[in-house]
């Protein structure tokens, strides 16, 4: 690698002179190793410098897949190859990780291995659909080096139109704010809708995210269309003995204005004996209290998800957060996560049945309508299902007493069966 001209990097190197670590720095390193690898991220460097100067992005895509597959790999092919040929290819292949993201250390070393051999020796662990990246292949070791990831056990993700990759937080494996199984409830929606990752056949993508909690570790209500949050219906347990013990160490100051004073329903009050009450029919589950005293405050014993659907990012219509579509469903049994991989599915056929081309799932329903949507998949209106707080109701506000009455019968009777 001796005679490799190294190109100039002004501008890449001004980003090295932050606070934080700078992604150019790990590139300098995989460009100085002296491995096979190195000359094509010395073009790519040559490349990004150039993009930086122009201000312009001279990548375009293509079709790159390996047997088997329709989809998992984006293809790159530079447009100013002439001036940086080591780089005229650098595709990236989507990986499945484990669900929760459970790893061992050999496992990443042979991983490593893989990439180092065919790859680039760029890695990224993970993108926001949860793939493991594995960035700058070309065209010719794609396919030797999916044979050997696949050997370890690991799958493509989704590219393209497709289901995507789904990503769930490390959950009940070692959080105390889990309140169902989110690595099963991911593996079972995944396994069943594989071919949707692998044979892109849907009018856009379409990302399944899993959260244990409303702390959503990994941003499923604002970047999922079909989300899972954890969460329980009855009272938040309190121990009463680490609620006087973290006062006590705290102080009452502090403690009313890091807890009392942030709860953005007012449902804490503190007494004077240090002991507090929650109003738990004005707790919206922010998980602020619980995060703040994870000894004294736990999450209640009627544990379940909420679903929602339609978070994204700008396409057509702007930054969507989640809509709430079922406040409560229950995941203890096998049969309760069989009911959530069918309903999955229904969405899934609803997607692909009646959105546009580039279109995703919430984009479809502020188009189709809310009652429609809710109509077509068999569900009832509930209060519960609003885009914006106190403000936007779903429900139809024109007679709301006499709705809300029927509605609260209705739970009436569901209890009384109960």
């Amino acid at each position: 690698m001796s005679d490799m001209k190294i190109h100039s990097t002004e501008l890449l190197d001004e980003l090295e002179t932050g606070p934080w670590p700078s992604f150019v720095t790990a590139l300098k390193r995989l460009r100085d190793s002296g491995k096979k690898y190195a000359p094509m991220v010395n073009d790519l460097m040559g490349q990004l410098e150039h993009s930086y100067e122009e201000r312009l992005g001279f990548w375009k895509g293509g079709t790159v897949s390996v047997f088997g597959y329709g989809g998992g790999i984006i293809p790159r092919f530079s447009e100013v190859a002439d001036a940086y040929p080591a780089s005229k290819e650098f595709h990236t292949l989507r990986v499945m990780p484990p669900a929760g993201m459970h790893y061992t250390t050999d496992l990443l070393r042979s991983m490593s291995d893989i990439w180092e051999e065919h790859g680039s020796g760029l890695i990224a662990f993970h993108g926001q659909s949860g793939d493991i990246m594995f960035q700058g292949c070309t065209t010719e070791q794609t396919q030797p080096a999916f044979d050997k990831l696949n050997a370890l056990g690991f799958d493509l993700g989704g590219a393209g139109p497709a289901l995507r990759t789904s990503m769930s937080c490390v959950g009940h494996a070692r959080c105390e704010m889990s309140c169902y199984d989110e690595a099963k409830a991911l593996r079972m929606i995944i396994n069943e809708y594989l071919d949707e990752m692998h044979r892109p056949a849907l009018p856009y993508k379409f990302k399944f995210k899993f959260s244990g909690c409303g702390n959503d570790c990994v941003n499923a209500i604002h970047r999922s269309d079909f989300a899972v949050i954890g969460t329980w219906r009855d009272d938040i347990k309190i121990n009463p003995e680490e609620v006087t013990a973290y006062i006590k160490e705290a102080g009452r100051k502090y403690f009313i204005d890091n807890v009392v004073t942030r709860c953005p329903s007012n449902a804490i009050s503190l007494n004077d004996d240090d002991t507090i009450e929650i109003d738990n029919r004005s707790c919206v589950r922010c998980m602020h209290c619980l995060n703040v005293m994870p000894k004294a405050l736990s999450p209640g014993d009627d544990k379940g998800a909420s679903i929602l659907m339609g978070g994204k990012r700008s396409l057509k219509i702007g930054d969507l957060m989640g809509t709430m579509i079922k406040p409560f469903i229950k995941l203890d049994t096998d049969e309760d996560y069989e009911e959530l991989v069918e309903f999955a599915g229904e969405v899934i056929d609803f997607f692909a049945d009646n959105a546009l081309e580039h279109e995703r799932v919430g984009e479809t329903i502020d188009r189709v309508g809310m009652p429609d949507f809710l109509d077509a998949l068999g569900i009832d209106p509930n209060p519960n299902m609003i885009a914006h707080p106190r403000t936007s109701s779903y429900v139809n506000t024109a007679d709301f007493d006499e709705e809300a009455a029927k509605y609260f019968a209705k739970q009436e009777k569901a209890k009384a069966a109960e």
